[in-house]
Order: structure tokens, then C-alpha cells, then sequence
């Protein structure tokens, strides 16, 4: 006798077809836009907060809103640039060094040389971009961890510093305490010239990754290097690309600090590499590369900077709580992001 079989059912038809369907949850977690919508709820929650309990010490000011541009201008140019890297799956260890040594080698040239700003602003952002190309041009033709390039471009920067001076050099030279005293009104308050800077280096870099070529090559080499190659993308050029862009915007973010406090320092900007890889991360960027949007780096700027502004307002704590607060957050998104990783590939 043969063997009867039994024609599935229409039934049994559905019962597949919806296992094969993820789940809205599975949908939710697996969106890319999540991290950087968690990010921005938490500033929105954070700054609710500070409204609700600082209401009688001038919180509730527009202005208050508007110093976090102000005062932290200098490090959403420097998170943009690592963005660039973390994105296409890289390390950039030498922001801070590349920053403290802009301040210096500009206040060297405008006090001590007797330059015009306008003339070492193009030097400072030159010296920085081909620094950045260097780190990426030996990351790629040698096949070094980033990781160690940028550690070496960490030390050589910071060393440099003290080549040009061990002490501090104050800047005393009109051009820039007019730049750094230049406001923009908005009616509801005013934002710096650094902090409008800013904001445009946020807008072209919005504009480039997920509008042009380059951006989305960025994103290719990050999320699979060997699928970039296979596609016959430009792997090493992409690479020398954003570290020379991080170099950039190093240099960029260092004039903007310069205009900040009027001074260069050896040791100014130490450890802010670690300031902008945190708000990148907070801001929802994948540390593996491939995954982020560089308007969440803008949001994990803000939180960073409303953490110092809610310390100053609350007055009976230490600045260090804005490192404790800083690394409880940090930890907490890396988690994040490995739950949300792990459930893309299940």
C-alpha cells in the first residue's frame, strides 16, 4: 500500500507565513532609527526635568537652551568628524591631541608670529586634514589597527604642543576676542559664532552622508568590508577619506576652542577624543561601524552638555559626576546596541 500524504491547508499556510513574519517588537528593535530616537527621549526627559526642578534659578530661559550650542560648539565639530570614522568601522584616538595642538599652533602665530587670524585659520585646518590623511594613508597601505595609528597620532600631537610651548599663551589680539564676542540674535536669544559654525558642519555633514556618494560608500565599508571590496568600492580611498575628514573637523573643532577661552594651551582639550566617541555612541552609532546618523551625535552632544548644565544649576555637586554620569550612559547604550545587533541576526 502507498503511503497517504496530507495537502496542506490553507490553514497551515497561514501558520508559516506568519512565523516567517517578524513580529512588530522584532520590527521596533530592529529599526536602525530606534538608538537615536531613545537619544533624543532622553534629552527631551532630561530637559523636562531640569524645567520642572530648577524653575526659580532662570532655567526655563531660552537662553539656557541656547548655551548648550554655545558652550559645547567646539565638541559637536569634533563628534561629526569621528562619526565619519566609527561609521566606516574605524577608531580616532588623536581628536583631543589634534585640537589642543590647533590652540597652541594658532596662538603661536597670531601672538608670538604676529599673523592675521584669517591667514592661520587655512594653515591650522591644513595642518589637521593632512594629519588625518597621514593616519589614514598608514591605517590603510599598512594594515595597522586604527586603535594603534590614532594612539601614535594621539601622542605626536600632544608632543607637538610642547615643541611650540610648555606654558600657556595667552591670545590679546583684536580680531579674535572680536570673533569670539560675535553674536547672532534669534529673538529668543542669541547663538556664537562658534556655535552657528557648528551647526553648519552638522548640515554638511548630513547632507553628505546619506545624499552623496562618498556617504553611502562610508556606510558600505562600515557595515561589511568584504562586501565594499566585492562591489568594486574604493575601500582604501573611503578610509584615507573620513580620517582625513576627522582630522578636519579636529582642526576645526580646536579654532572653535581657541575662540572659546583666547588662549592655547599644552594641555587643553586632553581626553575630549573620549568626549566625542561617547556622544557618537550615545547618539546611537554602532562602534562596529555601518549604522548611525550623525543627527543622533547632535543629540548625544546635547545630553552630554545638559548633564554639565544640570550639575552647574544644581551647585552642591562635583564636575566629576558629569564623568560618572557620562560613563553610567555610555554603558548603557553599548548594551543597547548589543541587544539590538543580536536581534537583527535572530
Amino acid at each position: 500500500m502507498s503511503a497517504t500524504t496530507k495537502s496542506p491547508t490553507a490553514s497551515d499556510s497561514r501558520t508559516a507565513s506568519d512565523s516567517r513574519t517578524p513580529s512588530k517588537a522584532a520590527r521596533l528593535l530592529g529599526d536602525r532609527r530606534l538608538p537615536v530616537a531613545v537619544t533624543a527621549l532622553l534629552f527631551l526627559l532630561m530637559y523636562l526635568g531640569g524645567l520642572t526642578r530648577y524653575q526659580n534659578f532662570g532655567f526655563t530661559e531660552p537662553q539656557v537652551f541656547l548655551n548648550l550650542f554655545i558652550d559645547n560648539g567646539y565638541l559637536l565639530v569634533a563628534a561629526v568628524g569621528v562619526t565619519f570614522v566609527i561609521l566606516s568601522g574605524g577608531i580616532d584616538l588623536s581628536v583631543g591631541s589634534v585640537i589642543g595642538f590647533t590652540t597652541m599652533f594658532t596662538a603661536w602665530l597670531v601672538e608670538r608670529q604676529g599673523l592675521p587670524l584669517l591667514v592661520v585659520i587655512p594653515m591650522a585646518l591644513a595642518v589637521g586634514a593632512f594629519g588625518g590623511f597621514l593616519m589614514g594613508y598608514v591605517i590603510h597601505n599598512f594594515e595597522i589597527q586604527p586603535f594603534i595609528v590614532t594612539l601614535a597620532g594621539l601622542f605626536l600631537f600632544r608632543g607637538l604642543c610642547l615643541v611650540i610651548s610648555k606654558e600657556s599663551i595667552s591670545i590679546s589680539d583684536s580680531s579674535v576676542s572680536s570673533m569670539a564676542e560675535r553674536q547672532v540674535s534669534l529673538g529668543i536669544g542669541f547663538l556664537s559664532l562658534g556655535a552657528i559654525i557648528s551647526l553648519v558642519v552638522l548640515a554638511v555633514a548630513f547632507y553628505v552622508l546619506h545624499y552623496t556618494r562618498f556617504g553611502r560608500r562610508v556606510y558600505a565599508v562600515g557595515g561589511n568590508e568584504q562586501s565594499a571590496l566585492l562591489m568594486g568600492l574604493p575601500q582604501g580611498g573611503t578610509k584615507i577619506a573620513v580620517y582625513t575628514v576627522s582630522g578636519f573637523c579636529s582642526a576645526l573643532a580646536g579654532l572653535l576652542f581657541t575662540l572659546y577661552i583666547q588662549s592655547g594651551d599644552p594641555l587643553h582639550a586632553t581626553g575630549m577624543e573620549l568626549d566625542a566617541i561617547a556622544a557618537v555612541v550615545i547618539g546611537g552609532t554602532l562602534l562596529t561601524g555601518g549604522s548611525g546618523y550623525v543627527l543622533g551625535t547632535l543629540f548625544g552632544v546635547l545630553v552630554l552638555g545638559l548633564i554639565k548644565s544640570l550639575i552647574q544649576f544644581e551647585g552642591t555637586l562635583s564636575s566629576w559626576w558629569t564623568k560618572i554620569a557620562t560613563g553610567v550612559l555610555l554603558c548603557a547604550f553599548i548594551l543597547i546596541q548589543r541587544f539590538m545587533t543580536t536581534r537583527r541576526k535572530t
